[in-house]
């Protein structure tokens, strides 16, 4: 791949609008770009009755999509955060309309699928998970919150897996994401190329279905499920000290774990996470979660504790960010109120 290579490779192949995220060095984490690109392409094949359609995949062997370009939005952050804002502007406004979409979307969630690639993988009709994928809502951990959606779909998980996923960023692979319903099918990394080639090459009215039969497999028993009990007791109560003195009750060696995780995390970030998904379980519409999670974009980026975590992350990769505030107490209603409130009308998220 030279310089020059397009970040969305875009092709329409046999009646299937073709979208390949095309950054592998940067495990296709999502640019402004990436976005307006497959935007574009979506709008495009909405309306033509050839497209029957999208499949979504990526190019290389590390993963479908990390997320958003961190360090873009850090070097924004650090002047107006203008182009931090636009960003995640046009980021939700795909991820509604992948999820708005009325022909079959196929995502191909093959390696890592964290933070943005979450956002567009989700919305898909068809997930398909392999042994490679390893997924994750790591945001806290830098001063962020599981955005892109994440307000929909973690609370609408069984018990309070959603819950624990947000708070502890905890990283599954094919089985849980299959047992969540995180993903609708289970394909070997093996068994990929032959059964995009014959989507692509097929043309019945079951197409999807028949390739998806032929080439779909077990992933194996979920080793959540050994955990399942514990996640529901300790992460489906109603503030965050109270998954804390939860975890610290449980003498466990799987909640002193999760303890010692959260410990680990933007106290800030935790609150908001928490807040964020118990107003989305209450939401009736995807677009009211996004625009809420606009609100909170918008104000976090500019907090320290995102310019921190991206610091002790992934920068300087110290590992040792200093939150701000650094206690749970110390995060007060009136704070989060602030990141929560309405912005003003002519800065509102809207869908395409």
């Amino acid at each position: 791949m030279t310089d020059a290579a397009p970040e969305v490779l875009v092709r329409v192949q046999n009646g299937i609008g073709h979208l390949t995220l095309n950054r592998p060095d940067a495990l296709h984490a999502l640019t402004t770009n990436m976005c307006q690109i497959m935007i574009a392409a979506l709008q495009d094949w909405r309306e033509n009755d050839a497209i029957q359609m999208v499949l979504l995949d990526h190019t290389g062997a590390r993963g479908f999509c990390a997320g958003g370009d961190i360090r873009m939005l850090a070097t924004s952050v650090q002047t107006d955060g203008v182009e931090a804002r636009a960003f995640f502007y046009i980021e939700y406004q795909l991820d509604h309309l992948i999820k708005a979409y009325a022909k079959p979307v196929i995502s191909v969630m093959d390696g890592t699928v964290m933070g943005g690639g979450v956002g567009i993988a989700l919305p898909a009709s068809v997930r398909i998970a392999t042994e490679r994928t390893t997924f994750a809502m790591p945001e806290t951990g830098i001063g962020l919150f599981p955005d892109v959606g994440g307000g929909w779909y973690l609370p609408r998980l069984p018990g309070a897996a959603g819950y624990w996923m947000g708070l502890t960023g905890a990283r599954l692979k094919a089985a849980d994401c299959m047992a969540l319903g995180l993903t609708t099918h289970y394909i070997a990394t093996a068994q990929l190329e032959a059964f995009k080639a014959d989507l692509i090459a097929s043309t019945g009215q079951n197409r999807l279905g028949e390739a998806l039969s032929a080439h779909s497999s077990d992933p194996g028993p979920p080793p959540i499920t050994a955990h399942q009990a514990a996640i529901d007791a300790h992460f489906s109560v109603p503030t965050v000290e109270a998954v804390m003195d939860s975890l610290a009750a449980d003498k466990s060696d799987w909640a002193r774990q999760q303890h010692a995780l959260l410990l680990t995390k933007s106290p800030q970030a935790l609150k908001v996470a928490l807040r964020q998904m118990q107003t989305g379980a209450k939401a009736t519409d995807f677009a009211q979660v996004l625009a809420m999670e606009y609100r909170i974009s918008a104000r976090v980026v500019n907090r320290h504790d995102f310019s921190e975590g991206v610091r002790a992350v992934i920068l300087d990769k110290d590992n040792a960010p200093v939150w701000a505030p650094a206690r749970l107490q110390d995060v007060d209603t009136a704070l989060l109120d602030g990141i929560f409130a309405p912005l003003p009308a002519d800065q509102e998220w809207k869908p395409l």
